[in-house]
């Protein structure tokens, strides 16, 4: 048993800008720990499980291999990073590189997406696999949205008795069904059988557009729309439909919402991450994490879902809520940070105001997802959440509202509503 990780590149995350500029998407603090270590945390969990590869096509980065060996150390299983020559899709990816996934002679193999946080019920979905379907059968996991935000993922129809995907559509234009793709999935090797027929015909194809010199883009194969579209209906491919929290993080707002959800989760999982009362702390209000090296000022007020980073100052009467502060940034006295990413080393003046408008989804609708929102609408700039990109100084008593402002910037008044290059 292994699991794949494909963690993506450097063209993507553009709507994670300005935090992706200093670290790889991937590696982005999410509850005080980098986003892919929640992934690797999950599969590291799972019985017998051998290897973990991720897979993306960022250059060997001197944070990812830091991160790779801390994590090979604290999980005591392999994990190695496997660079594409090029952007492949998420079934080129492992096409490509499927003599790695096979080697050591794999009985089955998780793909998880990087982008998502989730619950990860990895187990459950293989007791899923030995209960339905064939010795050679995949599962998606699934759940469940509400109509209108069906549309924007993978729409899965499955039939109800033994949860076999007869249909899917990625990005459907009207309505298909309310079970979407989680991006996570449990193969076997048959896999490499499928998507190889992808690839051929993809070669067919070309071969038949003689003009066009596009030898590599056979090799582009994307599971949902190419593989999942294909074996639904098969009988090979099933849905194991999860009740645990999912969302995708694509966009830095839905990273305060990750972060939330995986908060929430530590009480079980990983009680020593959560801040506590203690007398002469500062004061905590629900799950909070802050980093052992962080200096917090004892009347401090905290919470809820705050992530306080590596090296952090906090100064006397701040008030933090709904916001991820990164390591070396420093919140002088009295500062009030709200719904705000503050980007690595930034530094927030006495008595400013950085606030942001969350996008959180509908709380009285349990089957609500986050909206990736555009920046803009109607030619105005969305009102989100604040970021600040790292090393962005914040003057005393100014108030930033809904702004997004890039690296290395020194702000001399308030501002509201703008992205601040």
């Amino acid at each position: 048993l292994k699991a794949v990780i494909l963690i993506g590149g450097p063209q993507k995350g553009t709507r994670f800008r300005p935090l992706s500029f200093e670290v790889p998407k991937p590696l982005f603090p999410v509850a005080g720990v980098p986003m892919v270590q929640h992934h690797i945390e999950a599969c590291a969990k799972v019985p017998g499980l051998k290897e973990i590869l991720l897979m993306g096509f960022y250059q060997p980065h001197e944070a990812l291999g830091r991160f790779l060996a801390a994590a090979q150390q604290e999980f005591r299983i392999p994990i190695r990073y496997l660079q594409e020559y090029a952007a492949l899709g998420t079934g080129g990816g492992i096409y490509h590189f499927r003599d790695q996934i096979l080697a050591g002679g794999t009985d089955a193999f998780f793909v998880l997406n990087a982008d998502v946080c989730s619950e990860f019920p990895l187990q459950e979905m293989l007791e899923f696999q030995q209960r339905h379907g064939d010795a050679d059968s995949f599962v998606i996991l699934g759940t469940t949205a509400n109509r209108t935000q069906a549309l924007n993922y993978g729409c899965i129809v499955a039939s109800t008795d033994t949860q076999e995907v007869q249909h899917y559509v990625e990005k459907p234009s009207t309505f298909v069904s309310e079970i979407i793709n989680c991006g996570i999935y449990l193969f076997t090797p048959a896999i490499f059988q499928h998507i190889g027929e992808v690839f051929q015909r993809n070669q067919q194809e070309l071969a038949l557009e003689e003009s066009s010199n596009g030898w590599q883009r056979a090799e582009v194969i994307r599971l949902e729309q190419d593989v999942f579209t294909a074996l639904a209906g098969s009988g090979k491919l099933y849905v194991y439909k999860t009740d645990g929290f999912w969302s995708q993080i694509k966009s830095a707002g839905s990273a305060i919402y990750a972060s939330r959800l995986y908060l929430n989760q530590y009480s079980q999982s990983h009680p020593e991450r959560l801040a506590q009362n203690k007398p002469g702390g500062p004061i905590i209000r629900g799950n909070v994490y802050i980093h052992p090296t962080a200096s917090i000022d004892s009347t401090a007020v905290l919470g809820p879902n705050v992530s306080i980073g590596e090296g952090v100052t906090v100064g006397a009467g701040v008030r933090v809520r709904e916001s991820i502060v990164l390591h070396g940034a420093s919140l002088h006295d009295h500062t009030c940070v709200l719904n705000t990413i503050v980007g690595w080393d930034s530094t927030i003046g006495r008595w400013a105001r950085v606030e942001g408008t969350p996008s959180d989804p509908n709380p009285n609708d349990p089957y609500a997802k986050i909206d990736s929102e555009t920046l803009f609408r109607d030619g105005r700039l969305t009102p989100s959440i604040t970021i600040l990109g790292c090393s962005v100084t914040i003057p005393a008593e100014v108030v930033i509202l809904n702004s997004i402002v890039l690296p290395h910037k020194e702000l001399s008044r308030s501002y509201k509503n703008q992205i601040i290059l």
